[in-house]
């Protein structure tokens, strides 16, 4: 019997997200975990930990449930690692993966799958994989070669022969060949003959798979994808033995005391993410921490009926940037993104994207989705119902809906359809000519067992159509409108509305609503600034928000840029979008940027895709990136304006980071993100972070104080606030609450349980232009208030705080009640 550990009984105020892998280890983890002590952080927050493809960086392509990750360390690494963690009263969250698993050549390293490739459906577990098993005839589809299977054959390119001794469940089995393709044959058929192209053809005919050109995927692919990503495989984890094998690890390594909470990767994609999150829930200790990553939309809420703690903190993200814009240079922003050509609107721009994503790069989905619809709906025409599904599909402007169907019904039935009728109504404005289909498969959608054709086919087409809304939100807007639509990149984010943040009206308000529902529904819901997925930094995005306060800097260099684009050839949009990025991740070198560029315009998929990539359009781009790297009119103007304005960055980089690490919820440090990180997307968000460096600074930062260096700064509020957040359940416990504080549009603020106050600047350069802040005063409660920043004293009267007094320290202020600050410290 393994020796249980101890798990933490510390309160949870705070997290920090490791990334694991056979880079970075749970040794090299445990190495960091004094760092995280002194930080302040309370959770350590773990990328997936099972099995996965070998050498993956990121661990959510899972291969194994059995077993820990032997490259991370395996289950001894994992348990040394949470004991060092719970030592010094740190506990230990782990990421799960209940949607999907790899499915990557070679299949082998997949058990459960390659007996399901060997036995098709009357496999012990064919029911483990989300597979249309009537399409292809009770085969399963492989799009995997470079051409078609007739010519494949004819080249020699497929073989048979017997599985080699290192094939795990391979070995001395029969098996089929094409280059790194191991595939089982299904017994009895490894004596037919196969001398001739056609007596091979016969052999590969009698298998449980079907082989086809990579191109011919749309009408082969036959089983759930994540997203489109053809090696991930959907998981049916709604059926109780398929959860609790999943699961069984996890949850032994949670009643021994490793494992202490868990978030949850894309719930969205699962048949039931409601009836998921419950029986998690029922299986873990009571008061365990599960994190969702659900990405909201606009004014969309998490589901008030959802057993979890709360979101993974994009939503926090979304109205936190929104709110740091400068409202008095929007109209010079737009302006300038229009004179590139771009399309001036995004909700346009997302429109068109979330048609293609639904049209070209999901058709399996649509198709299996569409065979449904035709079962369940026969009297109307197969085309005009894939007409309305594909309307539908667009028109649903958040990842899904929740129907349940056979669920008895709940107090919360009503919101969670909600999004069907919304989106029935553009879908109708959009095309008036579809209300007969539109609206028949609305009403199959919103009560599938009411459909008295085919209760089957119905239930089975609502279920599959809200898992496929939120691939074609996801791979239509982040993987797609925010590579192509520049206005202000620092907005482009997951869950974020780029429009919402150049509305002056709304920035602040978006905050303090999102901060009052999050205070009263999910005081232990997430809140970031940085993740796995973020395009950019939450550093990279302020030097951006930064710039983009200067009207007269943001004119120069997009025209400059303008002017560059067009002797390179390269279209205004794509420059506007280079420009942008060197003056958020500064003097990156070529290949970083080289490799962020060429992802960004294979993403756009307008002039040049992976699948398909214009050598020659892509170089014109990287030789204009490489130009205004190197300096130039563009490389000069970028320079004189990050010196012009490094105040203002200095401002928006501090005041970004003590709000999310003070506004309601848990805050979740992304690693390496306590000092300044300018980090693009992945992979680049996933280079080596220097502890030994972080480490040093922290002890000096705590022995000397800070230095002036930005990062110094950054890291002396990431600690006293994380130390804080101990010490004061009263302000940042779940029973806190939050109310704004008003003190015109310079002043950006808030109370927490009464007793601490986060205060910022806001638009630092627009208040430069306006003289200071002059007589501003800050309506804090009378009392004696210190700032645990600088330790400044601040006797309030009934008139406020003088804003000027408050901020004589530096751009952000944490006031704390003197008698709270003292008790909290002993």
């Amino acid at each position: 019997m393994r020796e249980m550990t101890a798990p933490s009984t510390r309160p949870l105020t705070a997290t920090y997200r490791l990334q694991l892998h056979a880079g970075f280890t749970c040794a090299d983890a445990e190495q960091v975990v004094p760092y995280l002590h002194a930080l302040g952080v309370s959770h350590v927050y773990l990328s997936p930990v099972l099995t996965a493809v070998p050498g993956s960086e990121h661990g959510y392509d899972v291969l194994d449930h059995t077993q820990v990750n032997p490259e991370i360390g395996g289950r001894e690494g994992l348990e040394s690692l949470a004991r060092a963690c719970h030592d010094v009263g740190i506990g230990v969250v782990v990421d799960v993966v209940p949607n999907h698993m790899a499915m990557v050549a070679p299949l082998w390293c997949n058990a459960p799958l390659w007996e399901v490739l060997r036995d098709g459906p009357t496999a012990s577990r064919a029911a483990w994989f989300d597979v249309d098993w009537d399409h292809l005839g009770g085969r399963f589809g492989l799009p995997v070669l470079g051409e078609d299977l007739d010519a494949v054959l004819e080249q020699g390119q497929i073989t048979l022969g017997t599985g080699r001794d290192d094939e795990g469940p391979a070995a001395g089995m029969p098996v089929a060949r094409y280059y790194e393709h191991v595939l089982p044959l299904a017994p009895g058929t490894e004596t037919m003959p196969a001398g001739t192209p056609q007596e091979l053809a016969a052999v590969l005919d009698a298998q449980r798979w079907l082989l086809a050109s990579w191109r011919d995927a749309a009408d082969v692919l036959n089983y759930r994808r994540f997203f489109e990503v053809d090696g991930l495989i959907g998981v049916r984890v709604e059926e109780p033995d398929i959860f609790a094998a999943t699961h069984e690890l996890l949850l032994e390594l949670h009643r021994n005391g490793v494992v202490d909470g868990f978030r949850i990767d894309h719930p969205d994609g699962l048949a039931d993410p409601t009836a998921y999150l419950q029986e998690l829930t029922d299986a873990v200790r009571p008061g365990t921490p599960v994190w969702v990553e659900k990405i909201l939309e606009g004014d969309e809420r998490l589901p008030a009926g959802w057993a979890c703690s709360g979101t993974t903190g994009y939503d926090a993200n979304a109205a936190l940037s929104a709110a740091l814009v400068d409202p008095t240079t929007t109209e010079v922003v737009s302006r300038e993104w229009e004179a590139t050509g771009g399309e001036p609107d995004v909700h346009t721009e997302i429109e068109r994207c979330k048609r293609l994503a639904a049209t070209e790069l999901l058709r399996p989905e649509v198709a299996r989705l569409l065979r449904r619809a035709v079962e369940a709906l026969p009297a109307l025409d197969p085309e005009r119902l894939r007409e309305a599904l594909l309307e539908m599909l667009v028109s649903v402007h958040v990842y899904r809906a929740y129907v349940r169907p056979g669920a008895p019904p709940d107090e919360h039935d009503e919101a969670m359809v909600a999004p069907l009728f919304t989106g029935q109504e553009r879908a109708l404005a959009a095309r008036p000519d579809l209300r007969e289909e539109i609206d028949a498969l609305v009403t199959v959608l919103a009560d599938p067992q009411g459909c008295s054709t085919d209760p089957l086919a119905a239930t089975d087409l609502c279920v599959r159509f809200q898992q496929t809304t939120g691939p074609v939100m996801a791979k239509g807007i982040e993987d797609t409108a925010f590579y192509r639509w520049h206005r202000l990149v620092a907005l482009n984010e997951v869950g974020a509305d780029p429009a919402v943040g150049l509305d002056a009206a709304h920035g602040v308000a978006t905050l303090h609503a999102w901060a009052e529902h999050q205070a009263e529904h999910w005081p232990q819901g997430m809140t970031t600034l940085s993740t796995h997925d973020t395009k950019r930094s939450e550093d990279v995005r302020a030097r951006i928000l930064a710039v983009s306060g200067d009207a007269d800097g943001w004119t120069r260099i997009s025209q400059a840029a303008r002017a560059a684009a067009d002797r390179h050839g390269v279209d205004g949009p794509t420059a506007h979008l280079i420009w942008q990025t060197l003056v958020g991740a500064g003097r990156v070198d070529h290949e970083r940027l080289s490799t962020y560029v060429t992802k960004a315009l294979r993403e756009a998929k307008e002039r040049t895709t992976w699948t398909d990539p214009d050598e020659d359009y892509e170089a014109r781009v990287l030789a204009l990136a490489d130009e205004m790297l190197a300096g130039g009119e563009v490389g000069d103007a970028i320079a004189a304006t990050l010196a012009d304005n490094v105040l203002t960055t200095r401002t928006l980089t501090l005041a970004q980071k003590i709000l999310q690490l003070t506004l309601p919820g848990i805050p979740d440090t992304y690693q390496g993100s306590g000092v300044v990180d300018l980090s693009l997307v992945d992979p680049d968000n996933r280079r080596p972070v220097d502890y030994d460096e972080r480490i040093a600074r922290l002890d000096r930062l705590d022995a000397t104080g800070w230095t002036g260096d930005l990062s110094d700064e950054v890291l002396w509020v990431t600690s006293r606030v994380l130390r804080l957040r101990a010490w004061l359940p009263q302000a940042y416990g779940p029973g806190a609450g939050y109310r704004p504080v008003e003190a015109g549009p310079h002043v950006l603020g808030f109370l927490r349980g009464d007793v601490a106050a986060t205060l910022t600047i806001r638009a630092p350069r627009s208040l430069g232009a306006e003289g200071g802040l002059g007589d501003t005063r800050i309506p804090l409660p009378p009392d004696l208030w210190v700032d645990a920043l600088t330790g400044a004293e601040h006797p309030v009267g009934e008139e406020g705080a003088l804003a000027a007094e408050v901020f004589a320290g530096g751009p952000v202020a944490l006031l704390v009640r003197a008698e709270h600050l003292q008790e909290g410290a002993q």
